[in-house]
């Protein structure tokens, strides 16, 4: 077997066992959020990251900020006054105008360039649209997610641009959220067996025919055939081959965020099949050692959408706050509901802590 995107990083820029995965402070829920136009689809992300215990507590600790030498725009400086807001805001909603205003479409232009470097086209127009923060132009939660993570890992990288890429991914937004991916790769000429490595923050699944969330993972894991169009070039045979591809999860994150792809690319439409989901979730039978001890999570945060298409109708969420209690968050209201609610929903993004 030969390896490749796996290396040990030269200085690690926040140590793992500083993670707290538990809440340090317990207390109601906090504040809704206003929808200035369009933006439910920023307002249950800016949710869900509220309510994700690790970041929270990072975030209410001020670590970022004290030490912080940005200039301008810093999207962990913002989250941090954000999460502040919310939680200790003892008005019933708040406006997310400081995410807005200072998410400017330049800086969203330099974390396309540095995060989908392979993106043309119409999605360019949406990943810009959504820097922009138009109030009228309605966007997806899932893209959001994306460039707030990355914008956030950006932010810890400030004034250390000579780490090398291992170095880098160990961000505190990489140490909860990230995780390694393994792509084993056989030559069916030669048999020999090549993995490849690469980093994620979350997990993007095709649903289509999928019942559940298991059954969705069972085919994200299943042996496919590499033929066709995409032939691999072994550097055994010196030529391209066939080839099976299997993918699993090689190193799993403390948070397993995860989209249930409802994008149909053949009719443009939507996805609205039921897809269930549990409130525990093992991982470990999804992993490149699927025999060892279980991988526990516990469901946090949904995401769901309402519409026809994924990038018109609505969004809400549902978290669970410090309290231990569950709350439907649909822009400004904050109503508590049993957790059957919460597993009953059209599910768009699912948020899993260990």
């Amino acid at each position: 077997v030969t390896g490749k995107g796996m290396t040990s990083p030269q200085r690690t820029l926040f140590p793992p066992e500083k993670i707290s995965m538990d809440w340090r402070q317990k207390r109601r829920p906090g504040a809704g959020l206003y929808n200035l136009g369009s933006t439910c689809y920023l307002n249950v992300i800016l949710q869900c990251l509220t309510y994700t215990p690790p970041l929270a507590n990072y975030l209410l600790s001020r670590q970022h900020s004290r030490f912080c030498d940005q200039q301008g725009f810093c999207m962990m400086c913002i989250m941090e006054d954000h999460v502040r807001k919310v939680l200790y805001s003892s008005a019933t909603a708040i406006r997310p105008r400081a995410v807005i205003r200072d998410l400017k479409c330049k800086q969203l232009q330099v974390l396309q360039l540095v995060f989908f470097p392979s993106v043309k086209g119409e999605l360019i127009t949406s990943f810009l649209v959504i820097g922009e923060f138009k109030p009228d132009i309605p966007g997806d939660a899932y893209e959001f997610l994306r460039c707030t993570l990355n914008a956030m890992h950006r932010a810890c990288l400030s004034g250390s641009s000579d780490l090398d890429n291992s170095s880098q991914e160990t961000s505190i937004i990489h140490e909860i959220f990230g995780g390694f991916l393994r792509s084993r790769v056989t030559c069916l000429s030669c048999k020999t067996v090549f993995d490849f490595f690469k980093v994620f923050l979350d997990v993007l699944l095709k649903i289509k025919g999928a019942s559940s969330l298991t059954t969705a993972l069972d085919d994200f894991v299943k042996p496919k055939e590499v033929d066709g169009k995409k032939y691999f070039k072994c550097s055994k045979c010196k030529k391209k081959v066939a080839a099976s591809k299997v993918v699993t999860v090689h190193h799993a994150p403390r948070v397993l965020t995860v989209c249930l792809g409802r994008a149909d690319h053949r009719s443009s439409r939507k996805l609205s099949q039921v897809v269930e989901y549990p409130e525990c979730l093992d991982l470990r039978p999804y992993t490149s050692d699927p025999a060892g001890e279980p991988i526990l999570y516990s469901l946090y945060a949904v995401v769901v959408h309402t519409g026809h298409t994924c990038l018109g109708g609505h969004f809400f969420c549902y978290t669970k706050a410090s309290n231990g209690q569950w709350y439907k968050m649909n822009d400004v209201s904050v109503d508590s509901c049993a957790i059957h609610t919460v597993l009953g929903q059209q599910a768009y993004l699912l948020f899993y802590a260990r």
